[in-house]
């Protein structure tokens, strides 16, 4: 079975302005133009070029037509290409277009998406918060959030999926960003130069091995900026640049990860984070605890410690308050635990709880386990 990840671009519908025609000669500037807009940006006038686009384009997907989808289309060209020209009826396969998060960008997917249900294929339209390339901090935002998307939901190698990547689609920006990529996830990256007919060119997936070291030295400074914690210029010292992305906050400069960092970070936290206990800022662990940690599975631990590292994280921001932590993180349920004088519980999974006490400006950890466990035996 095949997992068919393809960057989406807007070629479906520059390819079809007719050029020769003197009202239509200023459309492409204004695809140009606008295309890093969301819908409620778009002018009138822009709105009816892309839909007058998009329904050409309809129109001409509903012919069935091998050539002419390869023609209008860079995204089909290269799904086309891997296939033979001959796409398979009860396909297994699963595809996943990945869109910009722009007015042109839904269009191009939801286009390509409905053509591809219809010839029987289980495909998924992905559109990261903020992936333009309307600037450097949108773009990167974007990028951080698809590391995160290409983590949790592209198969392992042993799950038995090919993984390919469908570059031949898809800004240049983007494509770049999605070859580097490749080279962790894809079991193939594959490119379709200059003519519609031209022959699939395929990268393989080459053997790369991640140096570790400069994490392990920062672990901590690792976890926590992966949950949007910002540190100064020197409390980043050893870490090289191209990990790191600088903002500037009131006249001063603080460094979070880039996203090469959040993708070698994603590549390796899971055997990081399942090693030794750490030691969050804000954060005490009784001997219970850390007894308790002692005896859980490497998926556990690593679960656990992504969930401590956004609590010290928001207690850092927030000077140890508390009463912030369910709006900060996202479906941790802290709360105190009925008929027990200053204990609170804390979601780390389904049916798994950790019990803690307030202690100044922070938290001090009682007990992992089942949440009955815990709620019974919170000390």
């Amino acid at each position: 079975m095949r997992f068919v990840l393809s960057t989406v671009g807007t070629s479906i519908l520059t390819n079809l302005i007719d050029r020769g025609n003197p009202t239509e000669g200023t459309w492409f500037g204004t695809l140009r133009d606008s295309a890093n807009f969301k819908q409620e940006e778009l002018t009138d006038e822009t709105e009816i070029v892309i839909n007058t686009l998009a329904e050409r384009a309809l129109e001409k997907l509903n012919e069935n037509s091998t050539a002419t989808n390869r023609r209008i289309s860079a995204e089909l060209n290269g799904i086309y290409g891997i296939y033979g020209d001959r796409l398979p009826t009860d396909s297994q396969d699963q595809h996943y277009l990945i869109c910009t998060d722009t007015a042109q960008g839904q269009m191009t997917g939801d286009l390509i998406k409905d053509f591809l249900e219809s010839q029987g294929f289980t495909v998924g339209v992905v559109t990261p918060s903020q992936l333009s390339t309307q600037d450097p901090e949108s773009f990167t935002t974007g990028t951080k959030e698809l590391i995160r998307w290409l983590e949790n939901n592209v198969p392992r190698r042993e799950s038995g999926y090919h993984v390919i990547f469908n570059l031949v689609g898809g800004f240049k920006s983007l494509q770049g960003y999605m070859n580097t990529f490749g080279a962790f996830y894809a079991d193939e990256v594959i490119y379709i130069f200059e003519s519609p007919t031209a022959d699939l060119i395929k990268i393989p997936r080459l053997p790369i091995q991640i140096n570790t070291a400069i994490i392990e030295s920062h672990l901590i400074k690792f976890a926590l900026m992966d949950t949007g914690k910002l540190y100064s210029t020197e409390e980043i010292e050893g870490i090289p640049e191209t990990l790191l992305e600088f903002v500037q906050e009131n006249g001063m400069t603080f460094a979070g990860l880039s996203a090469w960092g959040g993708l070698i970070w994603q590549r390796t936290k899971s055997d990081l984070l399942s090693g030794k206990l750490l030691q969050f800022p804000r954060l005490e662990y009784k001997r219970s605890f850390i007894d308790g940690y002692e005896d859980l599975n490497s998926q556990q631990r690593t679960d656990l410690q992504e969930t401590l590292a956004k609590i010290a994280t928001a207690l850092e921001d927030t000077g140890g308050d508390t009463t912030q932590l369910n709006q900060r993180v996202s479906g941790l349920n802290f709360k105190p635990l009925a008929n027990f004088d200053n204990i609170f519980t804390f979601r780390i999974a389904r049916g798994i709880r950790v019990s803690c006490s307030e202690v100044d400006n922070g938290l001090r950890l009682h007990r992992y386990g089942p949440r009955n466990a815990v709620n019974r035996n919170p000390n």
